[in-house]
């Protein structure tokens, strides 16, 4: 076997490796924000890996074509989105909740003003850039839970008021007869 032979066997490997490596991430991800990353430094992309990896995410930069043929192994077709796999390509795989890691790159988006976002895959569906920006904006999930909580409660509580009133109402009615006729007796 020659010396080229063998290189390229190694090299094989090792891009096998990685594919390997990619389509385990993309199995246990419950969500995937493809991002472009040129222009972020070296520091700014590490400082963005240790905020996400606190958060049970993982930010990931790879050649685009072995992301493709692992994505293709997990069964998921990006064909859609192919064309947007032509420059730099950064993952963020989210493993967990899907709120604080979204949050966290916006907040190095409005930041930075990087990584731009191509588009996500969140439950299986495809996203287009804008749906992933609306989804990090969205408020925290307690929150949403409250607000849901007080439209559920309002009709009840617009009723009780309005009942209320009604009694209170005849009472004051019923009190102002009452001190009436004394005053007149």
């Amino acid at each position: 076997m020659s010396d080229e032979t063998k290189k390229v066997s190694d090299n094989r490997k090792k891009k096998e490796q990685i594919v390997a490596k990619f389509a385990d991430k993309v199995g246990r991800a419950k969500g995937m924000v493809f991002t472009n990353y040129q222009g972020m430094t070296h520091h700014q992309l590490e400082a963005l890996k240790r905020a996400l990896k606190k958060i049970e995410a993982e930010y990931v930069a790879t050649k685009n074509s072995l992301l493709l043929i692992a994505l293709k192994d997990k069964n998921i077709d990006v064909e859609v989105e192919k064309d947007k796999f032509s420059h730099m390509t950064g993952t963020m795989f989210i493993y967990n909740e899907l709120a604080g890691p979204l949050k966290e790159l916006s907040k190095t988006i409005k930041t930075l003003s990087l990584p731009v976002i191509k588009f996500g895959i969140l439950d299986g569906k495809i996203l287009t850039d804008t749906d992933v920006v609306k989804i990090a904006n969205l408020p925290p999930l307690e929150v949403l839970r409250a607000q849901l909580l007080g439209t559920m409660i309002s009709p009840v509580s617009g009723l009780h008021r309005a009942l209320n009133w009604n009694i209170t109402k005849l009472v004051l009615t019923m009190k102002a007869i009452s001190d009436k006729k004394q005053a007149t007796s």
